[in-house]
């Protein structure tokens, strides 16, 4: 435990509101900005800094959260009717510590401070070799993020189960690095460990790309490691949906006759699912069964309902004319040929297809990867929300029904979170955030994991990251989202809020269960890199191409091929 006397910096003069105030000893030339400690030279009182405060019941590792120097007036004497010559200014400077562990009798540290120091405890600097061992991790598998941004020389590392199985939230504004961040830290998961199973949703084509019409995929995953999914190739099916999600996509709740539709559409779903798989002995179906029904049978109920006389056509049904609205918006759905991977399924097109469709994204298909990538980015934006609920929902059913649940834990990679898991509580998808509500409450008992990315975290539902208990947070400029992500952190690393705005491109504040201390961690590039960065702008302007093929362009949008 013996630390050198050369690295003593000061001494602890007011202890408040759990935090300790040091006061700093000048050197013969004042106070020193470097001191020489062994073979390294570190600052003196540099914002983010460790220090060791040490007295004779213990050791406290602390954080430099505040420096000031201020000039006080000594008297060399108490006598009032003393000259002037006898007073002098001197200046004094003091660190405002914030406590973040303890360091035991047998060297390892403890995050949180049951004992406070007392006044007149030692203040010293800590090695990079010391702190290297206080930061070591006895876990097998720790991820290396990146480097320590104070202490470049030290590793950076996240322990991947308290990361994930507590659900993981990375947040920044655009252009702050979350997919450098996130392409980083995936890389690092399968690379270290081989049986991972990650979902990951790709919402603009980031993660895998095609370089040619008829070439394979490739991405930022290792060969062999990843599969890569066009959504509409992957072909979730309309029939997977439950009844809320259904409401969600074809009932207009603002429309008069809202509650009527939706009443109609419960019953109207629950026979059809039961008449459609008689011949499959279920005797516990449900309206939200993943059973196969026909859609185009759903439809005629409705019509027929909607049109529907009595007495010889001289009396209006009881639903005449209610269902107006949802013949309309169905039809403008069903006619929409972006739409028809979703309503004209030709795979997955009875209940006993079911098995491949989850094969396929949880990675058990031909060939089995670690991870899955599901581009969404070619089918509609107010689509996007559905189906990306549903393979949350169909992950999280997948594993709840799972035996082996634990053997076999999902991450759920949700990409510009925001999107589909609004905070709104009037949102039109009601249903869909409902559903990844479920899976940020409840999915942790059952090995269904989430990592939500988004650069607006005040429009992100706050039922999901207040159930994140770690956090990557990168740049945010923006005075709301950072007042929101402090009242996120926890209650010792709140302060650290105050340094969203200055970190650079590419770090990070790591904060959560998975970091023994809250960190700023400078992230391993990754290789390869997502293809998120942004256009070269002058490079382009100065020698971008002269002309383009706008019928090609033409062709792209009319196919919907990118």
């Amino acid at each position: 435990m013996a630390t050198p006397e050369s690295s003593l910096i000061g001494r602890i003069t007011d202890i408040q509101g759990g935090r300790l105030i040091a006061t700093l000893f000048p050197g013969e030339d004042g106070f020193p900005s470097l001191i020489n400690l062994g073979q390294e030279t570190l600052p003196v009182g540099q914002l983010g800094n460790l220090v060791e405060v040490r007295d004779r019941s213990g050791h406290v590792l602390a954080e430099v959260s505040r420096s000031q120097e201020t000039a006080v007036e000594m008297r060399a004497t108490t006598d009032p009717n003393a000259p002037d010559k006898r007073r002098a200014i001197v200046r004094e400077r003091r660190l405002e510590l914030l406590p973040l562990g303890e360091i035991g009798a047998d060297g390892r540290l403890e995050p949180g401070v049951s004992r406070f120091p007392l006044i007149g405890a030692a203040v010293h600097l800590i090695g990079s070799s010391r702190l290297a061992a206080l930061l070591v991790r006895d876990r097998e598998g720790a991820l290396e993020l990146g480097r320590l941004s104070t202490r470049p020389a030290l590793k950076g590392c996240l322990d991947p189960t308290a990361l994930f199985s507590r659900h993981l939230a990375i947040l920044g504004q655009t252009g702050a690095g979350k997919s450098w961040t996130l392409t980083s830290l995936l890389q690092q998961v399968v690379r270290s460990l081989p049986r991972s199973h990650i979902i990951l949703l790709d919402l603009h084509g980031e993660y895998g790309w095609r370089t040619g019409p008829n070439t394979p995929h490739e991405g930022v995953f290792p060969p062999q490691t990843a599969r890569y999914l066009d959504a509409r190739e992957l072909e979730i099916p309309y029939w997977l949906l439950t009844y809320a999600e259904l409401v969600d996509l074809f009932i207009d709740r603002a429309d008069a006759n809202a509650t009527v539709q939706i009443a109609f559409l419960r019953e109207a779903l629950y026979n059809l699912r039961r008449e459609s798989n008689q011949h499959m002995g279920l005797e516990r179906l449900s309206v939200d069964s993943p059973v196969y029904f026909s859609i185009e049978e759903l439809y005629q109920r409705f019509k027929k309902a909607n049109e529907e006389k009595l007495d010889f056509g001289k009396v209006k049904g009881p639903l005449h004319g209610a269902f107006d609205d949802f013949l309309v918006r169905f039809q403008s759905l069903y006619n929409d040929a972006r739409y028809d991977f979703f309503l004209r399924p030709r795979k997955h097109s009875s209940s006993a297809t079911l098995e491949g469709l989850l094969r396929d994204f949880v990675g058990l298909g031909e060939p089995k990867r670690q991870v899955t990538v599901i581009d969404l980015s070619p089918i509609p934006a107010d689509l996007r929300p559905v189906v990306s609920a549903q393979i949350g929902r169909l992950a999280f059913e997948f594993n709840y029904w799972n035996p082996r649940r634990h053997d076999f834990p999902l991450l759920l990679v949700c990409e510009e979170a925001h999107q589909y898991i609004p905070r709104d509580a009037d949102t039109q998808y009601v249903g869909t955030r409902k559903a990844m509500e479920r899976i940020a409450k409840e999915g942790r008992k059952y090995g269904v994991n989430l990592c939500v990315v988004s650069q607006r975290p005040t429009e992100l539902s706050e039922t999901v990251l207040s159930q994140c208990g770690n956090y990557l947070c990168l740049r945010i400029s923006n005075a709301d989202d950072q007042e929101y992500v402090r009242r996120l952190l926890p209650e010792g690393a709140k302060n650290l809020a105050d340094m969203l705005a200055s970190l650079r491109r590419g770090e990070v504040l790591a904060v959560g269960d998975a970091a023994l201390l809250p960190s700023r961690i400078l992230v391993h590039p990754p290789n390869p890199a997502p293809a998120s960065h942004d256009a070269p702008l002058s490079q382009s302007w100065r020698d971008g191409p002269e002309d383009l093929d706008v019928v090609d362009i033409i062709n792209r949008w009319w196919r919907q091929v990118r």
